[in-house]
């Protein structure tokens, strides 16, 4: 069940400025986090070109495309904006025409990288991790879960 992401978000997501991460776990549920510069959104899927064979990354990508396990992205962009993007790895390619362009241009970034594989993910499910956006959604869901001292002298932190 694939979620449609905004343009809003989707700008973000393949902002250059923008800091991505990608979580995945292993076969024994440990987790994995790693950040990862080329992970971009194209045609409904976040991709990821992995440089190594040998990444726990690659591995774990590798675990969860077998089994079909979760991984997730957190993408943190201008303004503090953050958003997370669960998702489910669907295919790997490891040759063809997009995987040569993504291999040239990772040896034209620098010629000691390698590429191991070029990973397309079917979002799954979509958070907006922004501050306001959460503080928002707690106060929304949990009206009475705050600070007592805020509601007695509301003046004092001001």
């Amino acid at each position: 069940m694939s979620v449609t992401l905004t343009q809003e978000v989707i700008d973000v997501i393949n902002g250059k400025e923008t800091k991505k991460a990608l979580a995945t776990v292993d076969k024994d549920g440990r987790v994995n986090v790693a950040f990862k510069g080329s992970l971009h959104y194209e045609d409904g899927l976040l991709v990821v070109n992995e440089l190594l064979e040998t990444s726990q990354t690659n591995k774990n990508l590798t675990y969860s495309l077998w089994y079909d396990k979760e991984v997730a992205a957190v993408f943190w962009g201008p303004g503090a904006t953050e958003y997370q993007v669960r998702g489910i790895p669907r295919k790997v390619l490891i040759e063809g025409p997009v995987y040569e362009k993504a291999y040239v241009a990772a040896l034209e970034r620098n010629p000691e990288n390698d590429l191991a594989g070029v990973w397309y993910i079917e979002p799954t499910e979509f958070r907006d991790l922004t501050l306001p956006t959460r503080i928002a959604e707690q106060k929304a869901k949990y009206p009475i879960l705050g600070h007592l001292d805020k509601d007695v002298n509301p003046d004092y932190y001001k």
